[in-house]
């Protein structure tokens, strides 16, 4: 019984937030492709999946009846799910410091560029 409650619970979540309610079309299915069958004794089911789910127009008049298969229409099934997990132990933060090293640089070598090129490129344009 305490296996059963959190599988419902499961079950009945993924349902209604995802696209699994879909499958409950199943039997909807399996009665179109009957019709068809009976109609035209030489399709397979290949052929079926392919006519109502490749093309865009199957030829065929029932169209109400194309959109009640499964994953045929979209649904709007957006949700957005926060789940935090707390743990209620202790956590013991250690940090650890090693001493870096100093790196001199000699900056006398490095060639000086004025300020004013470097900010010409943010001047107006200027007519000819």
């Amino acid at each position: 019984m305490k296996k059963l409650i959190p599988i419902l619970f499961l079950s009945a979540y993924l349902v209604s937030t995802t696209e699994l309610h879909e499958f409950f079309k199943l039997p909807q299915l399996v009665e179109h492709f009957i019709e068809h069958q009976a109609e035209n004794k030489t399709i397979t089911l290949i052929d079926f999946i392919v006519m109502h789910y490749s093309i865009a127009d199957d030829g065929d008049d029932d169209k109400s009846k194309d959109m009640q298969l499964p994953f045929k229409s979209h649904h709007k099934c957006e949700s957005t799910s926060n789940i935090a997990f707390n743990s209620f132990h202790n956590i013991e933060i250690s940090i650890k410091s090693e001493p870096i090293e100093a790196n001199s640089y000699n900056i006398d070598t490095i060639d000086f560029i004025s300020s004013a090129y470097l900010s010409s490129i943010w001047q107006p344009p200027k007519s000819c």
